[in-house]
């Protein structure tokens, strides 16, 4: 499957809208990694809490996004259309978010970023002391890194619903 999706991005039918699904899908991502660290670091909201506001937010950035850009061709143009649409991407992405917060939670709490944050501020020197204060200032990576992990695995899951679904295809 992930041979047939990579082989896709260069060639095939699909290929045009599904790096265009891609390209909206990084810049979403990295939207809601911003919208992530806000959440926690600025508002102090719980970890899952704040990621779940800010898939949220991006799913609905997508869908406009995606419907004006990734599926031109059968782009949901009225009003009825759009909300329709709008309304699927959500059911779509939503049965995406157990998921989602199901991989960030998992990896967070299991500490399989511990070592790579520890380790970050252990090269402090070799890094010429950017490293650590730099962590210090970001704040705990560990839910950034656990939540862009997340975001790759549940977006084929995404894509393939997306793209039968809500535009038809």
């Amino acid at each position: 499957m992930l041979r047939r999706f990579l082989r896709n991005l260069h060639s095939g039918p699909l290929a045009l809208q599904l790096r265009r699904f891609v390209i909206v899908g990084a810049f979403t991502a990295g939207i809601q990694q911003v919208l992530l660290w806000v959440f926690i670091n600025i508002l102090g909201l719980f970890y899952l809490l704040a990621a779940l506001f800010a898939i949220e937010i991006t799913i609905i950035l997508s869908y406009v996004l995606n419907n004006a850009w990734t599926f031109q061709v059968t782009r949901n143009t009225g009003t009825v259309e759009y909300l329709v649409g709008l309304l699927k991407t959500n059911v779509v992405r939503g049965t995406a978010i157990p998921i989602q917060l199901g991989i960030l939670y998992a990896l967070v709490e299991s500490g399989a970023f511990d070592p790579l944050a520890a380790g970050a501020e252990a090269v402090e020197l070799s890094a010429f002391g950017v490293i650590k204060p730099l962590v210090a200032s970001v704040g705990p990576i560990e839910p950034l890194l656990a939540n862009a992990v997340a975001i790759v695995v549940s977006g084929i899951y995404r894509y393939v619903l997306d793209a039968k679904w809500t535009w038809g295809q």
